[in-house]
């Protein structure tokens, strides 16, 4: 009696079954990975848009007060936004340059400008001595807000 005896709970062991995927299942995990991407990357990208946002949002709101503190001791917000003043501009980043419109800088009235550049060219950024915040302009695929605010999201959120 040279018989073998398996056990309920396992098989004999095929010869001719391989082991590996086959093609069909390559393509199914193939396919979800690709829609999965599809999502994944636009939200992405809107996602890192909107971190870069804060590049312009910080320094415009704080540009606000050192404006403040310019005008409280001068009288007048004239020669401000210049290196040795109390509200010198604040350094250009990788995403945004700053500037004072001289039309805009009077003895009551000011306007502090950020601007995209690169990646978040479009996006123009203001506030200024009523604490207006103003999105004027709005990269590729954004929708510009309806009402006077930063912009904070690609359908036009504030």
């Amino acid at each position: 009696m040279n018989q073998r005896h398996y056990s309920t709970l396992s098989t004999p062991p095929s010869p001719s079954r391989s082991r590996g995927f086959s093609l069909i299942e390559l393509m199914i995990v193939l396919a979800i990975i690709g829609i999965l991407a599809s999502i994944a990357i636009p939200n992405y990208s809107e996602y890192v848009t909107k971190s870069k946002l804060a590049d312009a949002i910080a320094p415009l709101s704080d540009m606000r007060v050192k404006m403040e503190r310019h005008f409280q001791d001068n009288r007048t917000y004239v020669g401000a936004c210049v290196a040795g003043t109390q509200a010198p501009l604040p350094a250009n980043t990788t995403n945004f340059t700053f500037s004072c419109p001289g039309a805009d800088l009077t003895g009551t009235t000011y306007k502090v400008v950020a601007t995209g550049v690169g990646s978040m060219a479009g996006f123009i950024l203001s506030i200024d001595e009523a604490n207006i915040r103003r999105t004027e302009g709005v990269g590729a695929g954004w929708t510009a807000p309806a009402t006077n605010c930063w912009v904070r999201s690609k359908g036009g959120a504030c």
